[in-house]
This record gives C-alpha cells, structure tokens and sequence, in this order.
C-alpha cells in the first residue's frame, strides 16, 4: 500500500495537474476526492491554507507557491507567464491571510440541520463535517446565533452565551417550542482547531470585520430574493450535519428487542 502524500506534496500535486490558479479550498476538495490523503482531519480548506502561506512565508520566492489573488494559488514554475501571476508579482503584496473575514467573526455555521439527527439529552452531540470524508466536530459547547425551523419558515431566532449552543437546543426540546421546530441552523464564534477542537472566544473584533459578518449571517439565513449571493463571508467554513451513531445504536438495538419478542 502506497504511503499518503505530505500536505505539501498532495498540494503541489493538484496544482500540477490543474489547469491555472486555485483557490485552497478547491485544492482541499481535491485532495479528499482523489485520496491523495487518508488522514485529512477536520478542517482540510483551513490546513492547506496554513501549508500554503506558511511555505510563502518562510521560502518566499523560493516556495513553490505563488498567490495571485484572493485565497488563489498556483505553482510559481507555472504562473510565469500568466496574466494573474505578473499582476500579483507587480501589485503591492497581497496580505497572507487566507483565513478571509468569516474566520475572523464567524468561525463555523450549519444550515438546516435536522433535529431527528441529534440524540437529545442533556449534553447532546452536534455533529458536523467540513466536507465528506473528514473527521466530525462536536458542537455542543460552540456559542454564537441560532434559528429554529418548522419546515423552512424560522419560528425563533435564540443566541448561545452564558449556556452552550447544544444546551441551549436541548432546552427547546421540553419548553413551549418543543413540538413546533424540526430543523435549525447555527452561526458559531469560537474558532475550529485542525484537530476538530472548539477554542476560546476572541477578547475582541476588528469593527470593520463585523458589519460584513452580520450581512453574511442575514443573507445566508433569510435567502433573501434580491441578493444575488449567499453570504460570502461565511461560504468557506460550513459544516454539514451528521447523525449521531447514537441514533443507529438504538434503532438496531429496538429492532433486535422487536425480533426477539417474536421468537
């Protein structure tokens, strides 16, 4: 069996094989889809970023890499004679911060994530995945906005302070909007770690960061008609939602009891 790529080898790879400039995100999807990588964690987008600027930073010219736009890469022995490569090369430096605004304010989000996936009790696990194939991240303890759906109409918008999001949901499960919500989504601040871990709050925001992220939240939880985009500062950090194993557990464990009954 073939031993998996470095970061760096898998990223180099799929810039080789491309046919100009990437973003990292998409260089990420590629190598989970190609399995270029068995162990990609659980935030892949975020740890080929950290490879990319990192390489940047430290070799400069003699990285492999080259920026030539936002979150954009392509391989500097590729890029010489493209239009974005000598614009990049002669503009003023483009500022290494591929972790964009939405990193910055809003961390992570899930949208419509159903509460039939969710195995409620006191200290409930919200499981979500950057994409498929990589490791799941517990959410209970994120805090930030959320929003209970009946169907696609939002019948409560909450926030998670002083109590964790999933405590917070695990409420609403026993209070006066127990029978009336199946779906909710969620906007979270503390940042992801590469190990899928929850860390701490941010003692401060940058103003000019938090007007775009409020917009983002709104467009991307309204959908409003007239905008024609989702909420770009919040497209590079959702999660999607995965069942608890929990659930499966109990249904094969009811249908084991239901087929025994029967003997």
């Amino acid at each position: 069996m073939p031993t998996e790529l470095t970061w760096r080898k898998a990223i180099e790879k799929v810039l080789q094989d491309a046919e100009g400039a990437m973003h990292y995100k998409d260089i990420a999807d590629e190598i989970v889809s190609r399995g270029l990588r068995v162990n990609v964690g659980a935030t892949p987008p975020a740890t080929v970023s950290a490879n990319l600027t990192t390489s940047i930073a430290k070799d400069g010219e003699k990285s492999p890499f080259q920026k030539v736009g936002r979150g954009e890469y392509i391989l500097r022995n590729k890029g010489k004679g493209s239009a974005k490569a000598k614009q990049a090369t002669s503009a003023t430096p483009l500022v290494e911060q591929d972790s964009e605004d939405q990193y910055d304010i809003i961390s992570s989000f899930g949208m419509f994530w159903r509460r039939d996936f969710v195995d409620w009790n006191s200290s409930p696990k919200l499981l979500g995945m950057q994409q498929i194939g990589t490791e799941p991240v517990d959410f209970y303890g994120q805090v930030g906005i959320y929003l209970l759906y009946d169907g696609r109409e939002i019948i409560y918008v909450g926030r998670s302070t002083d109590r964790p999001l999933g405590k917070r949901l695990y409420e609403h499960t026993a209070d006066r909007l127990s029978t009336r919500w199946d779906r909710f989504s969620w906007f979270g601040l503390l940042p992801v770690s590469e190990k899928g871990r929850l860390g701490m709050l941010p003692e401060s925001y940058i103003a000019n960061k938090i007007v775009p992220a409020l917009e983002a939240i709104l467009i991307e939880a309204l959908e409003p008609r007239q905008n024609r985009k989702r909420g770009d500062d919040l497209s590079a950090v959702e999660y999607l939602q995965k069942e608890d194993p929990e659930i499966d557990r109990k249904k094969k464990k009811v249908l084991l009891e239901s087929a025994l009954s029967k003997v």
